[in-house]
């Protein structure tokens, strides 16, 4: 087996580097699949003072919408601030052209958030006995749109 020419290191979490890799594997992929535009956004809720109490950062691709994280501050959850930062991503990914929706999270309670949105499990991780934690889950879930 050939040796690669390379260094391989591990970096903390380093933003710039990450993005430059998604730009480097997208321009790849481009020269040889079929494409569609690749397009992220990000939807902010701030309180009347201007501070930050939500957030979604998303990215629309092939007829999806990828829901990357969606973040409620505890003084804004259950009164509908995630619920309208669902729509509104929602919203955007059908003026993309986008048919459908999907997301993973590990909290049961998004889990619920989520299906209470019309989200549906079509994947799951777990962890067995005797790996850590015990009790983690990883819920994938979709939903047309």
């Amino acid at each position: 087996m050939a040796r690669p020419d390379a260094t391989v290191t591990i970096a903390d979490d380093d933003p710039q580097l990450a993005g430059t890799i998604e730009t480097k594997l997208l321009r790849s992929l481009r020269a040889t699949l079929p494409q569609s535009d690749n397009q992220g956004f990000v939807l902010s809720a701030k309180s009347e003072d201007g501070n930050l109490v939500g957030g979604l950062t998303a990215s629309a691709s092939y007829g999806w919408l990828l829901v990357k994280t969606l973040w409620v501050a505890e003084s804004q959850r259950g009164n509908g601030l995630g619920r309208a930062l669902m729509a509104e991503a929602e919203t955007k990914a059908r003026d993309l052209g986008c048919h459908g929706a999907w997301l993973d999270t590990s909290s049961p309670d998004a889990m619920r958030f989520y299906q209470r949105l019309g989200y549906e499990t079509f994947g799951q991780l777990s962890n067995a006995t005797g790996q850590a934690p015990e009790t983690h889950r990883r819920w994938f879930m979709k939903k047309a749109l």
